[in-house]
């Protein structure tokens, strides 16, 4: 058997020797690395040649073999360097990414009040080629069958589009980047109504309602008859519970329904997220809207699934490409820049970096005595 002895202990002397040594060691490492540095220091005096960095190692063979070459003034070319960075503040910056436009938005404006009165001029021309309601019956429709109409129900739709319009406003208006978010809701009513107006005129369908009072028919629509009509219309905003609207044929697709879907779109998207109690309940507020449209026999439910679809279909894809820049190139592989509204999108895009932070603040300035504290009183601590 063999048997493995263990090593000797090192004595105490030998052991006061190394702890000696590494002492030694670590002062010299101090003295080296550790030198006091002053606050400043004048190249230009006769001592600066002699100057030594603390952190320089003169006698090793690199820096005797690379001395940097003195300079021209007396000091060391490469001794000290300032860079001078510039930092953007972050209000720039975030005006830079988030451009306000004005001039955009305005024109944006412009568009969607020419695309309204465009689909109220087409609802003129419609109202005269309405199928007569004791030859036509209204048309077959799963709904409308089976639920009797109830005049009051779209009295209830129209107010909760006020409720749910007036919302958005609110909403826009305290919004921080208030006017990127006016420009995209313009121009989304801006091409739903252009639709609209196109869809409305080319095929005209009988009055779903048997009970819907609608204006006599001009036997000869000259140009002033269809003015004055669209005037009466944008007067009340084409809403029926005003009087305004006495006029049929606007069928396809349903203004009510774009109207309430987007409205709770814009509010889902730009509010914030912890506040998703609010967002059902407007939910649930469009979703009774168009619900009582049916109801009033105001609609045929095809009407309303077509305005759902475009609604929803534009607002997605239009924040698609608006949340992710590299949509905004048109190449062989986005699909998506072969829309027909796609050219108008980069040009109002173009400048807007990314998804629109949820940041909220109040349009009009505060005078600053509001917002300056109050002198301390001499003597009274707070």
């Amino acid at each position: 058997m063999s048997y493995y002895a263990p090593k000797a202990k090192p004595s105490g002397g030998t052991m006061r020797a190394v702890y000696e040594k590494l002492y030694s060691n670590c002062s010299t490492f101090r003295k080296l690395h550790y030198e006091e540095v002053p606050d400043s220091y004048d190249y230009n005096t006769p001592n600066a040649a002699s100057h030594q960095s603390g952190y320089a190692h003169p006698g090793s063979p690199y820096h005797q073999q690379n001395q940097p070459p003195p300079s021209d003034t007396g000091s060391p070319s490469s001794d000290a360097v300032m860079i001078k960075i510039d930092t953007p503040s972050p209000l720039r910056d975030d005006q830079q990414r988030y451009p306000k436009e004005i001039g955009k938005t305005l024109l944006a404006l412009l568009f969607l009040a020419l695309n309204f009165f465009l689909a109220t001029v087409s609802l003129s021309l419609v109202h005269d080629r309405v199928p007569d309601r004791d030859t036509h019956e209204p048309l077959p429709d799963a709904f409308l069958d089976r639920v009797q109409a109830q005049d009051w129900a779209l009295d209830v739709s129209e107010i909760l589009i006020m409720v749910v319009v007036n919302s958005c406003v609110l909403l826009i208006t305290f919004h921080k980047h208030r006017f990127i978010v006016m420009r995209r809701v313009f121009l989304l009513l801006s091409v739903l109504y252009m639709m609209r107006s196109v869809t409305m005129y080319v095929t005209v369908l009988p009055v779903s309602s048997r009970t819907y009072y609608c204006s006599p028919k001009s036997n000869a629509s000259s140009a002033g008859v269809i003015v004055k009509r669209a005037f009466q219309l944008i007067s009340g905003m084409g809403l029926s519970i005003n009087g305004k609207q006495i006029y049929c044929g606007d069928y396809i697709y349903s203004g009510h329904t774009v109207t309430l879907v987007l409205g709770y779109l814009v509010i889902s998207e730009y509010s914030p997220k912890r506040f998703w109690p609010i967002h059902w309940i407007y939910w649930m507020a469009s979703m009774t809207g168009v619900v009582m449209v049916l109801v009033a026999h105001g609609h045929y439910t095809v009407d309303v699934l077509i305005a759902y679809y475009a609604t929803t279909r534009l607002f997605w894809t239009y924040h698609t490409l608006a949340n992710n820049s590299l949509l905004l190139k048109q190449n062989g592989n986005n699909y998506i820049g072969r829309e027909w509204w796609y050219f108008g999108f980069r040009y109002f895009e173009r400048n807007v970096r990314g998804p629109i932070p949820l940041q909220y603040d109040c349009p009009l300035s505060l005078p600053a005595s509001w917002t300056k504290k109050s002198p301390k009183l001499p003597g009274r601590e707070s």
